[in-house]
């Protein structure tokens, strides 16, 4: 299982998300993903923990709790949905301003 913290500050790391969840049990990875054009964190992570029982403790503790001048959103993370093949083609269906079918944009 997987813990989601939201409302993090741009300037997090790993090691600062890891400092916070290591006062409620044994943290085994956190993941901040990073924005591909800024380079900087998408003001979001995860954090997987020994057992459920350090997962719930740290979600009733941080949830809602001020941290680096935010206020975290911390609950389990949902499962990730499979938005569908992401191979091949860009035109998704929306009509691109150079195809010959109705309503285009008027280019």
């Amino acid at each position: 299982m997987s813990i989601y913290v939201g409302n993090l500050s741009y300037q997090v790391n790993e090691e600062d998300v890891t400092a916070v969840f290591k006062e409620y049990g044994n943290v085994k990875q956190v993941q901040v993903p990073m924005d591909r054009e800024t380079g900087r964190p998408r003001g979001f992570c995860f954090v997987e923990m020994e057992t459920e029982a350090e997962e719930t403790a740290a979600i009733d503790a941080l949830d809602g709790a001020e941290w680096m001048g935010r206020n975290l959103k911390v609950n389990k993370a949902k499962p990730r949905e499979d938005r569908g093949g992401r191979s091949g083609g860009g035109n998704r269906g929306g009509g691109n301003r150079f195809s010959r079918g109705g309503g285009g944009g008027g280019y």
